[in-house]
């Protein structure tokens, strides 16, 4: 299969592919240790691969192994290394691993080999400021996580100068890959743990240009069903002490209009036959997650969507919000590009480089529906008792509007986030509802097509 050098998402040319995978479970995950980059020097004294862990790295290998990879680098760390080598033995035609100790684990010298709860009961005060204040973390005279940041930094920095245009797989670790997630997608120091990354999760991003500052799109986030097989469960385990909701965010499947790339807004179009067919595939793929509650735009695509999910949970009901009804583009719906062009110039080239700046004429603007998303998510995330999930189908400004607020993100990081149809997100407060949400997954779409790359319609609203 070739490697799509360019590609396009809602008029966005996105040039350089990033593929980011944590490694495989290791002895020291299994005794909660802290592992960090310990005995750097010393491989021998290094954490390694569990067999679990090394069949995990397996089914990563096979998970990526029809995507041409241009370039591939480690952490100098054994367990990634390990990893990147079962990975890349899978791939038809593997380039040759790299290594660079951009890709090393934060630096946590002073607890490494520490069991956490030991850590937790000697320094309550340090590993409390690690969970919630990690911004303001310090070790003797270090910022670990600020540190991390700027390694991020300088990697994306080197890499997408000299590997413009390329596919790029990078294996390291639990905090690296976040940080690197983060520096890219402009998720702040302090909300570094909002974001999850298990054991061999897939995260991809996008790139437009030789610099994060030239735009980036996550397209998907810590995805886990291809390893299914070793943990029982497509979707990422909640974290340990959760004490909240889980949401599962899901945008509705395929429109006619969407593959023919017309705006489509609140105007109400339903699912064509291959939307149909990927609400099934949503529903077969959360048939054994445990669903409690239901809600969706009252709009045909979404409420079509969410009842076919609902089949395999027959005895819950289905909730309908006008509130999660998608963007209104007001003149703009039932209308293609070139005739939204000739109508309104340069409207479009600003929704697509500056969508917060674009009041849809007749329609709603991008700040309208943060506000009205704001207080319905709100809302629907209060209405989830503690240990229950919820699913919730919407559309795809819709759902970006969600992921943003997230983050505290506002209009103008409007294109961060991917939605494809029929793809999945999972969001958890494990603190309650009004605590902390981490984002556990995002976008997740690999029950849709093969592999693991979102291969939906980049269609118009």
């Amino acid at each position: 299969m070739p490697s799509p050098k360019l590609y396009k998402d809602e008029g966005k040319v996105l040039s350089t592919r990033v593929v980011i995978v944590r490694h495989g479970e290791t002895n020291f995950n299994i005794l909660s240790k802290i592992q960090g980059r310990g005995n750097y020097d010393r491989p021998e004294l290094q954490s390694i691969l569990t067999d679990k862990g090394k069949q995990q790295a397996k089914l990563v290998g096979k998970a990526l192994a029809n995507l041409t990879i241009d370039v591939a680098y480690a952490s100098p760390l054994v367990r990634a290394q390990h990893t990147a080598k079962i990975i890349l033995a899978e791939n038809f035609n593997p380039p040759e691993l790299g290594t660079t100790e951009s890709l090393l684990e934060i630096d946590l010298s002073e607890w490494e080999s520490m069991i956490a709860r030991e850590v937790k009961e000697q320094f309550p005060d340090k590993y409390d400021r690690w969970q919630n204040e990690p911004d303001k973390f310090q070790l003797g005279d270090r910022y670990p996580i600020l540190d991390l940041f700027a390694q991020a930094k300088a990697l994306w920095a080197e890499i997408l100068v000299k590997y413009r245009g390329k596919t790029i797989l990078l294996i390291g670790h639990s905090g690296i890959n976040r940080a690197l997630i983060c520096s890219a997608v402009g998720i702040p120091v302090n909300l570094y743990h909002n974001i999850q990354q298990v054991n061999c999760a897939i995260s991809v991003l996008n790139f437009q240009g030789t610099s994060i500052a030239d735009g980036v799109q996550l397209e998907s986030l810590n995805l886990a069903s291809h390893l299914e097989d070793t943990s029982g469960s497509p979707l990422p385990p909640t974290k340990k002490n959760h004490n909240g909701p889980r949401l599962l965010l899901v945008r509705h499947g395929e429109t006619e209009w969407n593959r023919q790339k017309r705006f489509q807004g609140q105007i109400d179009v339903p699912l064509n036959n291959n939307g149909h067919a990927q609400a099934r595939r949503a529903s077969e793929f959360l048939a054994k997650i445990k669903i409690d509650k239901a809600i969706s735009s009252p709009m045909l695509r979404p409420k079509d969507t969410a009842l076919e999910i609902l089949n395999k949970h027959p005895n819950i009901k289905l909730e309908l919000f006008d509130e999660l009804k998608e963007i209104s583009h007001g003149l703009w719906e039932g209308k293609f590009e070139h005739e939204i062009e000739a109508e309104f110039p340069g409207q479009l080239a600003l929704w697509q480089s500056h969508p917060e700046t674009v009041q849809m004429p007749e329609g709603e603007n991008l700040q309208q529906v943060w506000d009205r998303v704001a207080i319905v998510w709100q809302k629907i995330v209060d209405s989830v008792p503690a240990g229950e999930t919820a699913l919730v189908v919407a559309h795809d400004a819709v759902n970006k509007a969600i992921l943003c607020l997230l983050f505290g993100f506002t209009p103008e990081q409007f294109w961060v986030f991917k939605q494809g149809n029929g793809g999945v997100s999972v969001i958890d407060y494990p603190q309650g509802s009004h605590g902390r949400p981490i984002l556990q997954s995002c976008n997740i779409t690999t029950h849709l097509s093969e592999g693991i790359l979102d291969r939906t319609a980049a269609g118009a609203l």
